[in-house]
């Protein structure tokens, strides 16, 4: 089949304005007949939920967790973009749209990019309306913070914690609409398949991961929003329970996944301390704001380090090597993520590493301590070259910004931040690839949606950082309701949809074939000994440093890995009750197929752009270098039984608003 993207004709400015002038619309009379369907209630989700509710749509959600409020939005830290202009420092809807499109390597469409700006500035005027605590300035206007990739201050945050402050506004609309009936929640629900009647998305095959028991769920559209795939890698930050379930699904039965080797390595994690680990913690990016990266330059002091002899505060200031300000000195810390992650590999593999396994660079906090206190000490009339009290009053001001994070890391690593710097090193963080959908956020699957990470349309190859919540709130609060209804306006005569249907039976049937092929498997090995060794695959060859030889290797890999798991899994247990081993076993299922397709991707990709880098296609200087003759396109997968068979579909982009230039941050 051929791709449509749906984009509107017409200046770009006014695309989404005059598409929703002439879109089809729902009576509200009759929007109490239609039922949709909402899996995943992070950002995305929790606020389509609530807004198509509050809109008069019967609404089922269904998340894995006990709560909506424990979805793994409320990792997300540093805080969420808008094009309001506070600062007065020249911001705009273009400049966001610009550096958003620039940011992802001139890889993601332009329409939904500059749709996504246009809307950012009605996402914080809705948070607030919520009471949302977003942090204020002295004049009680709210206060912005710079990110990675940008030359204007336009995140707005609160503290450290601004996903989980954000979630509990769309937590709040959503538990407005369950009180009023609108909403029916389905906690501790696993979605397992997705129906379909007459070629339209009807309904989904769910399991009660309490009790173990398959329920059928039919709805007029399915919405899936269910979070990224960063899981693959097994070490991530994201949750344990993060999976590409819902998406991989859906790709199954016909929706083709878009640009799945488009994934972020983040560059401020906590560092991997060893085989022990089951995740990674994740510092935000806001800190580079403040934090100043470094090694030793010289190799004998990053040896003394990593063997214990000499601490980081040894250091003089003329022997460190603060290597991104002295390679990229326009945007210095607050360079785009995936050019500060390759930054830190390539000073750590050339031996300049600094903790014990030679892979953590410095966050150091000592010069903005310095600065902010002195500040303060002019402020309130007291002796600014008395060090002691300016690093007192210095931390008063950091922890007043980012407190939770270092006291998160201390925790993790029993160091205290203030005092020394922090270790940092790249780790799997965000997925910019996903379910391919058209402007209306529609799948290659009539009346299935995606929405917020699970889709890939607004990151292109790489994510700026503050853009994840503002795709999901934009998705959900602002885009979502209007393009749905577009769809569902030729449904108001419908009625209910049966699940007493032989699609519904044969979709129940499929879901507990694998479920008890799982559990009658008398294998020799867990889950998690399966999910470890695709990790190191996936990583090793697969992540942030990719060549053609390891790519064709992890490939064969996988493919090997698979059927080594399905005959070799052992899942203890029952069906028909709790059972996370099972759970586990049909994720990671999902992921041994995601990742051979992922890497195929990969593969094909002749070209390195933003996260996506192949150590062949680089410039002198080691940057990304992009061919946008041959690969100015989406890659979109549509799936023939297996990975190794996936035909591909090209979405070509175009570039109408903005110069096609090798990007730079110098």
């Amino acid at each position: 089949m051929a791709l449509d993207s749906k984009i509107p004709n017409g200046p770009i400015d006014q695309k989404w304005t005059n598409y929703k002038n002439h879109i089809n619309l729902v009576n509200p009379a009759n929007k109490r007949n239609i039922d949709v369907i909402v899996v995943g209630t992070g950002l995305a989700g929790g606020s389509a939920a609530a807004t198509l509710a509050e809109l008069g749509y019967n609404v089922k959600a269904f998340c894995f967790q006990d709560s909506p409020r424990r979805a793994h939005s409320i990792a997300a830290q540093g805080g969420i973009n808008a094009a309001k202009n506070y600062q007065g420092d020249g911001d705009s809807t273009f400049r966001l749209f610009y550096d958003t499109v620039k940011g992802g390597d001139y890889r993601a469409r332009e329409a939904n990019v500059h749709r996504l700006a246009e809307v950012s500035a009605n996402i914080i005027d809705q948070c607030v309306a919520q009471g949302v605590p977003l942090a204020r300035e002295y004049g009680g206007l709210l206060d912005n913070r710079s990110f990675g990739g940008t030359l204007v201050s336009r995140t707005f945050y609160a503290k450290g914690q601004t996903g989980q402050q954000l979630l509990l506004g769309a937590y709040s609309a959503m538990n407005r609409q369950i009180g009023r009936g609108k909403i029916k929640m389905y906690n501790r629900h696993e979605m397992l398949d997705v129906v379909i009647v007459n070629g339209k998305a009807r309904g989904i095959i769910a399991r009660n991961l309490i009790t173990g028991e398959l329920e059928r769920h039919s709805a007029h559209a399915v919405v899936i929003a269910s979070g990224g795939y960063g899981n693959v890698f097994f070490l991530s930050t994201n949750a344990m329970g993060s999976n590409a379930t819902a998406a991989w699904k859906i790709h199954k039965k016909g929706a083709f996944f878009a640009n799945p080797c488009y994934t972020q390595i983040h560059p401020t994690c906590i560092p991997v301390s060893g085989d022990h680990q089951s995740k990674l913690t994740l510092m935000s990016e806001s800190l580079r704001n403040d934090g100043r990266i470094w090694v030793p330059k010289k190799l004998e002091d990053a040896q003394a380090i990593r063997e214990g002899r000499l601490k980081p505060t040894q250091i003089a200031e003329e022997d460190r090597d603060y290597y991104l300000e002295r390679r990229y000195p326009s945007f210095g810390n607050l360079v785009p993520r995936d050019i500060a992650s390759r930054a830190a590999k390539e000073r750590c593999d050339a031996g300049f590493g600094v903790n014990k396994t030679g892979e953590a660079v410095y966050l150091d906090f000592a010069s903005a301590i310095e600065r902010y206190g002195k500040d303060q000490a002019r402020i309130r009339h007291l002796n600014e070259n008395d060090m002691s009290l300016v690093r007192a009053l210095g931390k008063e001001v950091i922890e007043e910004k980012y407190g939770n994070l270092f006291q998160m890391y201390e925790k993790i690593v029993d160091e205290n931040p203030y005092e020394t710097p922090m270790m940092i090193y790249p780790a799997v963080h965000y997925t910019m690839g996903g379910v391919w959908v058209d402007y209306n956020l529609m799948t290659t699957i009539p009346g299935c949606y995606a929405i917020g990470e699970a889709n890939f349309s607004d990151h292109g190859a790489n994510r700026l950082g503050a853009s994840a919540l503002m795709q999901g709130l934009a998705d959900g609060y602002f885009v979502l309701p209007y393009t749905i209804g577009d769809y569902l306006a030729a449904d108001i005569r419908t009625g209910k949809i049966p699940t007493d249907t032989p699609e519904f039976d044969q979709a129940e049937k499929n879901v507990r074939d694998q479920l008890e092929k799982f559990l009658n498997n008398n294998g020799k090995h867990s889950v998690d000994y399966f999910h470890k060794k695709l990790g190191k695959i996936m990583w090793n060859k697969v992540g942030m440093a990719r060549n053609a030889k390891g790519l064709t290797e992890a490939i064969d890999e996988i493919a090997a890995l698979r059927e080594e798991f399905y005959r070799d899994v052992k899942v203890t247990g029952s069906m028909n009750s709790f059972n996370q081993e099972l759970e586990k076993a049909m994720r990671v299922a999902d992921f041994l197929e995601l990742g051979e397709l992922f890497a195929k991707d990969a593969l094909h990709r002749n070209e390195s752009c933003g996260g996506h880098f192949r150590e062949e296609y680089q410039t002198e200087d080691g940057e990304a270098k992009r061919d946008d003759e041959n690969f100015a396109y989406v890659a979109a997968w549509e799936y023939k039984g297996k990975p190794s068979d996936a035909v591909l579909h090209k979405e070509p982009l175009v570039f109408d608003n903005v110069k096609l230039v090798q990007r730079s941050y110098k």
